[in-house]
């Protein structure tokens, strides 16, 4: 049986144009932010990796700002896959995959609620969750396995002050954007 035009038009119209645009607006600022912190990084990693870790929660960014501005489920992936879209022709295709990686960890926790909380400790919750995990998947890359365990502690919390700090300063950016009255439209809207 198929759903009746009604349900498809209300199942349509939860997506708007003005969701889009907004998830489009922070993804390409974001990507501006993004695109000279990639060459640094990129720089850093060749002579100072510890530094490269200290910048990594930049990353994060741009999914805890849509988030916390938007609430909407899937608000951060897609603001990832943007910024990932914008970059890409500047760097490699891979830097899609790249945006979405660090997109999905701030996703996470409200993805763990079904979307149903919006608290802003979640926000922290991702954070220190990409934080820890981070140098774990990136250990080869960092030859974290040959480093004494209090520098392997230090790096490891390096990464998530990086990432909780990030999460702050993206908070922040959320709610002052919220508080001007951007985004109204894009919001999610208490049922009726």
């Amino acid at each position: 049986m198929s759903a009746s035009p009604r349900s498809r038009a209300s199942r349509a119209s939860r997506v708007s144009t003005a969701y889009l645009l907004t998830c489009a607006a922070i993804g390409v600022a974001s990507s501006a932010l993004l695109a000279p912190a990639w060459i640094a990084s990129t720089t850093l990693f060749l002579t100072v990796p510890f530094a490269t870790v200290a910048i990594a929660g930049l990353w994060v960014l741009p999914a805890v700002i849509a988030l916390r501005l938007l609430q909407r489920p899937g608000a951060g992936l897609l603001v990832g896959l943007i910024s990932g879209l914008v970059l890409a022709p500047f760097f490699t295709v891979g830097s899609v995959a790249t945006m979405l990686y660090w997109s999905f960890f701030p996703e996470l926790p409200f993805l763990a609620t079904l979307y149903r909380r919006w608290n802003t400790w979640l926000h922290y919750a991702g954070a220190a969750i990409i934080g820890a995990t981070y140098p774990v998947f990136a250990a080869q890359s960092f030859d974290l396995w040959s480093m004494a365990t209090p520098v392997l502690i230090g790096f490891v919390a390096l990464c998530i002050a990086s990432c909780v700090g990030a999460t702050w300063l993206g908070i922040l950016i959320g709610d002052r954007l919220r508080a001007a009255g951007v985004a109204t439209l894009a919001r999610r809207r208490a049922p009726a």
